[in-house]
């Protein structure tokens, strides 16, 4: 059976919940839009649904100039540009990075405060801010994603797991938070691919990626259970040389490629 992509996903604000597209632009750091924006806290350092589950509650979806933010708890909205530009900019800190980012609007922010009852800060990346992947792996700039500017998951590899679920454990793509889901592989396939090609555009898969606690956070109401992390742990857990366990699913991806990737292109690993 020939490999297809089967949906791409687009993340406007790190850790909050996406939208899928038909197709999407490949640019220097990721798929356009994806993770340029981010919530920090009041010392400048990056937070996600590790920190404030009730993020996944915050949904993101396109408009013609910009997103909006849905609260599926209530259903208030903010809505927020693509971009802003602004001289002004400020280090914040996501992972071991510094890097230069621009201020949201105050009321921007206190909409977001108000909607996870913490003090948070926007913030955005403009195109003048570089934040290099780990050079262990890899070359390029990513955006505020966790490292690396794609995550590649099969699909086939998300059905495997939900065969090992009880039928109330069965979750969701949207746990993982992938870029660019393929269909037709074998599950876990994409844990020996060293690069893909999807239509014109080639990716280079570098790292497996190591799960946090996330997935195991409804994407719809920010409760958080032992599943589907608890199950994975049996069967794809890894300790690496220095003795650290790591529980994997999905593959971390950079590219080079210029164009745009759409559903039902051709994957050839």
């Amino acid at each position: 059976m020939s490999l297809s992509l089967a949906s791409i996903h687009v993340y406007p604000v790190k850790s909050l919940g996406g939208f899928s597209v038909d197709s999407a632009r490949l640019t220097d750091r990721g798929l356009e839009h994806d993770r340029r924006w981010m919530l920090v806290d009041g010392d400048g350092r990056f937070l996600s649904q590790r920190e404030l589950p009730m993020m996944a509650c915050l949904h993101c979806s396109p408009g013609r100039n910009g997103f909006r933010t849905t609260d599926t708890r209530d259903g208030a909205w903010l809505d927020i540009p693509w971009s802003i530009d602004d001289e002004a900019v400020e280090p914040v800190v996501i992972w071991d990075d510094r890097v230069l980012a621009i201020a949201a609007p105050t009321a921007m922010s206190e909409w977001f405060s108000a909607r996870l009852s913490s003090v948070v800060r926007l913030v955005y990346m403009p195109d003048r801010s570089m934040r290099t992947v780990d050079r262990t792996y890899a070359e390029g700039i990513t955006s505020f994603s966790d490292g690396f500017p794609f995550l590649v998951i099969s699909q086939a590899s998300l059905d495997d797991l939900n065969t090992r679920l009880g039928p109330d454990d069965r979750v969701a793509m949207d746990r993982f938070r992938p870029n660019l889901v393929i269909a037709g592989s074998l599950a876990f396939e994409e844990d020996g691919w060293r690069s893909i090609k999807i239509g014109a555009a080639r990716f280079e898969l570098v790292k497996p990626c190591a799960r946090c606690v996330i997935p195991t956070t409804d994407q719809r109401t920010g409760v958080r259970g032992t599943e589907p992390l608890r199950t994975l742990a049996s069967y794809r857990k890894r300790t690496s040389a220095s003795g650290v366990v790591k529980v994997e699913f999905g593959m971390n991806a950079t590219s080079s490629s210029v164009g745009h990737v759409a559903i039902g292109d051709l994957v050839i690993p």
